[in-house]
């Protein structure tokens, strides 16, 4: 990670917002506004989500600064991902569950707090995880144990009658889905795990492997999946590394979840680590 010289902004500033994002509320975008403007940069414009996002031409033709992304992990996501090599800079805001980026830039502090110091935040550049599926800011998981993110779009979208279902396959493909192993380099059990978490470092992929028994244990407690954080529970350290594959047993595509967000893979998938061109407002140390 590098850091530059924190000054405030004095090209306009854009804020993105997702009211169906788990911290979002209008009375907390309300505050994220107000101490942005406290700050010396109230947003020219905001953007809902739901309506589309900004992409980078929009931005340059604008001659926005920075972009504030108030949202979840999977938005902050897609909207980096879509920036990458512009010359303005991301700030990532805590408007989701997890908000993984976020806490990693600012630790827990909330959105608004984070919004009023916007001057002294710094330029950074950070690395990522890259997949056949777009970069990972914050950690990619492979195996069955990542279909719990199908629970909390039920949960997101309000469809009750489909949470209870969702998190039976859940639990089962956690449990007896097809376990993913890690080759090249060979890590780990031979009988692979339900989850292989993959999170960028400052020098490679910093590689874990959770057992099917660890993954299943938090899912089966229901609702409370969403207030409670795999990564804490049992796991096998697995190294630091430049790359790695990982291999689903069954020759199954790989069920993935990218900064929070499911995806479909191959029956084999390839990470690496690599630098991340977009500068992010961190708080600094």
């Amino acid at each position: 990670m590098t850091a530059a010289t924190p000054a405030l902004p004095s090209a306009p500033l854009w804020l993105v917002t997702n009211p169906a994002s788990g911290s979002n509320s209008p009375a907390a975008t309300r505050a994220v506004s107000a101490a942005l403007a406290a700050a010396g940069c109230p947003p020219a414009r905001v953007i809902d989500a739901a309506a589309g996002l900004p992409d980078r031409a929009a931005l340059e033709a604008a001659g926005v600064g920075v972009l504030a992304v108030f949202t979840g992990d999977g938005t902050i996501n897609a909207v980096a991902a879509a920036l990458e090599g512009w010359g303005g800079a991301l700030l990532p805001l805590p408007g989701g569950t997890a908000n993984l980026l976020a806490r990693a830039l600012h630790g827990d502090d909330p959105a608004d707090t984070i919004a009023a110091r916007l001057p002294r935040l710094v330029p950074t550049r950070r690395t990522c995880v890259r997949t056949g599926h777009g970069p990972a800011l914050a950690e990619v998981l492979a195996g069955p144990g990542a279909t719990w993110s199908d629970v909390r779009e039920g949960l997101r979208d309000g469809a009750v009658a489909d949470i209870a279902g969702a998190a039976v396959s859940a639990i089962r493909q956690s449990t007896v889905g097809p376990m993913v192993a890690l080759d090249d380099p060979s890590l780990g059990k031979a009988e692979g795990y339900a989850g292989i978490r993959l999170a960028p470092g400052p020098r490679g992929l910093i590689v874990a492997g959770y057992g099917a028994e660890s993954i299943g244990d938090y899912l089966a407690q229901g609702l409370a999946l969403l207030r409670r954080n795999f990564r804490e529970g049992p796991h096998e350290p697995l190294g630091e590394h430049a790359r790695v594959t990982c291999r689903s047993l069954e020759a199954a595509p790989i069920p993935l979840m990218i900064d929070g967000e499911r995806r479909d893979g191959s029956p084999t998938e390839r990470f690496s680590l690599a630098p991340f061109a977009l500068d992010l407002l961190g708080s600094g140390a």
